[in-house]
């Protein structure tokens, strides 16, 4: 009886846990729920997490949008023991663009398809975010205008400095809201569910 008292104490702890390391700009702004209605997001639904061939020839697609591009992203989400997206989209560009490497990838693809590439990478392994902010920021230097781009960087970028400052988290993202010059290229209902959870941590800059 007491061993089995011991095991459920465990297991509480456990998922305890679970949902603190899950609550973080990464993992708790579920973009997707502002483009339900879109079909590629609903085949991302389906996709068990992982990328299809069907889900990397839109993400190549220069011709599609790119806040849907986030959202379907957004969708396959998250697994707190890690995922490889990342790798298997890089697999297919090389294939199909002929990119040597991920350095080649970054010089000569567009400011779009980096920013896709640094999402899919942070939501591969939200602990360990420094490949990604890099190839955010080369994402931003090419397409610096649009809102999408930014805040994307800036939620990357804020999964980092939730390790040492909750007030620059906030205000990573804050300060692409306030940039009236970005391109609004990302539905508003979309742009509320991220700020629904990135103003929570406004207090910490009081």
């Amino acid at each position: 009886m007491k061993m089995k008292y011991i095991l459920v104490l465990l297991t509480a702890i456990l998922f305890s846990i679970q949902g603190l390391l899950a609550d973080s700009p990464l993992t708790s702004t579920g973009i997707s729920a502002a483009y339900k209605e879109v079909k590629i997001v609903q085949a991302a639904a389906k996709a068990n997490g992982e990328l299809t061939t069907e889900l990397m020839a839109y993400l190549a697609n220069k011709k599609n949008p790119l806040d849907v591009k986030i959202a379907l992203i957004n969708e396959l989400s998250w697994n707190i023991d890690g995922k490889d997206n990342s790798t298997a989209f890089l697999a297919y560009l090389q294939k199909k663009k002929k990119y040597k490497n991920i350095d080649d990838f970054l010089n000569k693809a567009s400011g779009d398809m980096i920013i896709c590439m640094a999402y899919l990478k942070a939501l591969d392994n939200y602990f360990e975010v420094d490949d990604a902010i890099r190839y955010a920021q080369k994402a931003k230097s090419k397409n610096g205008g649009s809102y999408t781009v930014n805040i994307i960087c800036a939620l990357i970028e804020a999964q980092k400095a939730m390790d040492s400052d909750w007030c620059k988290v906030y205000n990573l993202a804050n300060n692409v809201r306030i940039n009236e010059s970005l391109k609004r290229d990302m539905k508003q209902e979309a742009i509320d569910i991220i700020f629904e959870y990135m103003d929570l941590y406004n207090d910490n800059c009081k």
